[in-house]
């Protein structure tokens, strides 16, 4: 089975569905996607994509990765994935910890794959287990524990942040 190979599916199962002009790029790009019209999704996503929409970002991951309507350019896509992850993206989580896993667009990184999917997990993304799992039975104690302290950093950091946002 290739990896990644459901990363497609996964973004087609977060489009929403409201009545504001920011959504409603978003939908046509999703539109878009569906048809196979990449050069249209990715006009509809970059801008909202640019602007911190943590879906287009992660839906702009997913076209760099692929090569669809873009180069395919791994480490294009996991800047968008990371953009998208850092601010609690569960499906850019899972995808950044996969890239880690695989070592697509960057160097194998079991911490870093854990951490993510940990992440993924910890938010709802219950797949991203899966790959956690698989991870871990590669990793030795230390770094289990270092990815570990880096997901509880990085949680106790966002929880932060999103109180002072109140």
């Amino acid at each position: 089975m290739r990896p990644g190979w459901l990363l497609p599916f996964i973004v087609l199962g977060f489009s929403v569905l409201l009545s504001d002009p920011v959504c409603a790029d978003f939908k046509a790009g999703m539109d878009a996607y569906k048809q196979g019209d990449y050069a249209t999704a990715l006009k509809e996503w970059e801008p909202l994509a640019k602007q911190g929409n943590a879906s287009a970002q992660t839906n702009m991951g997913v076209l760099y990765q692929h090569g669809y309507g873009v180069s395919g350019d791994r480490q294009e896509a996991m800047r968008w994935y990371r953009l998208a992850a850092e601010q609690g993206h569960v499906t850019a989580q899972y995808n950044l910890g996969l890239m880690y896993h695989h070592g697509g667009g960057v160097p194998k990184d079991n911490v870093q794959a854990h951490m993510w999917c940990t992440l993924a997990v910890a938010g709802g993304y219950t797949r991203a287990g899966e790959c956690r799992d698989k991870v871990a039975k590669r990793m030795t104690p230390a770094q289990l524990a270092e990815a570990q302290r880096l997901a509880h950093e990085w949680e106790a950091k966002h929880k932060s942040d999103s109180s002072t946002m109140d």
